[in-house]
């Protein structure tokens, strides 16, 4: 029996839309950064603050997805063997019940 893989609906557009999206936030922050009137260390604690965040949103992103991935995947064991057990039954057989 085989299983039809998960398609993911993600579309091109919505794709290019996201990544639009992060690039002119994080290029806003950025700018807002170079644009404040604060000293050369200030601003050098607020651009290593803003790659830490965007590293660690990846990260997270990554592990979430990971994880969904590994339930999808047991789920799929655990129904395939549901579905050996219920195929292996003969409801119709005498003495079954």
């Amino acid at each position: 029996m085989t299983t039809p893989s998960i398609q993911r609906p993600t579309t091109t557009a919505f794709f290019v839309q996201a990544a639009l999206s992060f690039a002119l936030s994080l290029a806003a922050v950025a700018f807002g950064i170079t644009k404040l009137s604060v000293g050369a260390w200030e601003r050098g604690f607020l651009g290593l603050g803003l790659v830490f965040v965007v590293t660690s949103t990846f990260t997270l992103a990554k592990c979430i997805r990971d994880r969904q991935e590994v339930e999808e995947v047991t789920n799929r064991v655990d129904k395939a063997r549901i579905d050996k057990l219920l195929i292996e039954q003969d409801v119709f057989k005498p003495g079954q019940m």
